[in-house]
């Protein structure tokens, strides 16, 4: 699936199953919950917290996949095309930092 097409999908099950979009605020204030539940399993797989036992059942892939559907639905209902942001903005970064992080010795070896 593309980006663009899984916005398309997105679009399509917001109309079908959600009624319509939360409006902006709210979506932006779901993303940064979905975003701190990448970081709680972040901090407990790859940090020194311990699992809790509710955080047993959590997976990294199906909240980051919250993550990216909460991002299409704000990129969606404001007009943003992701396919071609990503794709300025990566013209962006390389035409910036091109040789920033080669030479960045705490990047090497």
């Amino acid at each position: 699936m593309t980006i663009e097409q899984a916005q398309k999908t997105i679009d399509t099950w917001i109309k079908t199953n959600g009624v319509r979009y939360f409006n902006e605020l709210t979506n932006m204030a779901i993303l940064t919950e979905e975003v701190g539940e990448v970081a709680r399993i972040i901090s407990r797989k790859y940090g020194e917290q311990s699992f809790k036992e509710s955080d047993k059942d959590k997976s990294l892939d199906d909240e980051l996949a919250d993550v990216l559907f909460v991002l299409m639905c704000i990129a969606n209902q404001t007009g943003v095309n992701l396919t071609t942001a990503l794709e300025k903005n990566l013209e962006k970064k390389t035409n910036r930092d091109k040789d920033r992080h080669h030479q960045n010795d705490k990047l090497k070896g």
